[in-house]
């Protein structure tokens, strides 16, 4: 469904202030001011501001499962996977970084059923990750270490990504970025001969 340039306008705002003050923190008021106008206009864009929390949170959690599940069915061996998993977060996470910062920061704030719905799908993606890695041990190409341990770096390698993309002024190279956090990740996961 295409949207019109103005609800665009809105919706790209919306999400800045969003990670400027915090999702608790940032009101309709807030919302409506940051395009110059009433409050009652926000209800033409969104239907309140918990809506827009959950739709860009499914959006931006379904981007990502969609990649997994490719990774996941390709011919790659395990190596291969990672370094796919680590180009997923750097593509999404170079061009929807603000939705990236809701999914890193702010989904702890939705509300129930969807909170829920949403724990399930994130550790749906933990556990795709986490038969990567296993997958890769199994195989001899990365280290023998804890599993949980190894998959939370590796994701938390890759999280705080958005940041650089939202508060950095200079322009960063998205190939050059997942080539220098693939490299770290597979100094520290690569199995030495």
């Amino acid at each position: 469904m295409k949207i019109s340039s103005r609800k665009k306008q809105f919706l790209d705002e919306s999400l800045k202030m969003i990670h400027k003050k915090g999702y608790k923190a940032t009101t309709m008021r807030d919302l409506a001011g940051q395009m110059g106008f009433e409050v009652s206009n926000i209800y033409n864009f969104i239907e309140s501001k918990e809506s827009l929390l959950e739709t860009y949170l499914f959006q931006i959690s379904e981007d990502f499962h969609t990649g997994i599940n490719h990774i996941m069915k390709s011919s790659h061996d395990p190596s291969g996977k990672l370094k796919a998993l680590i180009s997923l977060n750097i593509k999404l996470t170079s061009t929807k970084p603000y939705q990236v910062g809701l999914l890193v920061n702010e989904w702890r704030n939705l509300q129930e059923p969807k909170l829920s719905k949403f724990v399930d799908k994130r550790t749906q993606y933990e556990k795709k990750v986490r038969i990567i890695i296993e997958e890769g041990i199994e195989d001899g190409q990365f280290r023998r270490f804890d599993i949980d341990i190894i998959t939370h770096t590796v994701l938390a390698s890759v999280r705080w990504i958005y940041y650089w993309y939202i508060d950095h002024s200079e322009n960063i190279n998205p190939y050059e970025l997942e080539k220098q956090v693939t490299d770290f990740i597979f100094n520290g996961v690569n199995r030495t001969k």
